[in-house]
């Protein structure tokens, strides 16, 4: 998992686009992950990927499947959203 972009800074979140790629290298996808500010607070933003990276890592194949389903019929990124409900690795 890669930065795609840099990471954007929005009134309450960040918002990381991450570039997923197979081992085999056959599928490259992206997707975004928003990220509520409270959540992060006192981290850096190579702390936060890493966190994200090491979170997403557990379910890669269904989260690949989920980013490469968002492109093909929604035309637009697969986005998941880390906040007080979801707290993902926070």
């Amino acid at each position: 998992m890669a930065l795609a972009r840099e990471p954007e800074n929005l009134l309450h979140a960040m918002l990381l686009t991450l570039s997923l790629e197979r081992l085999d290298g056959i599928e490259k996808v992206a997707l975004q992950c928003r990220i509520d500010m409270a959540l992060v607070t006192g981290l850096d933003s190579d702390e936060v990927i890493g966190e994200v990276a090491r979170w997403i890592e557990r379910d890669f194949e269904m989260t690949r499947e989920n980013a490469l389903k968002s492109i093909r019929s929604e035309r637009k990124l697969f986005q998941i959203v880390l906040d007080a409900s979801n707290r993902g690795p926070f």
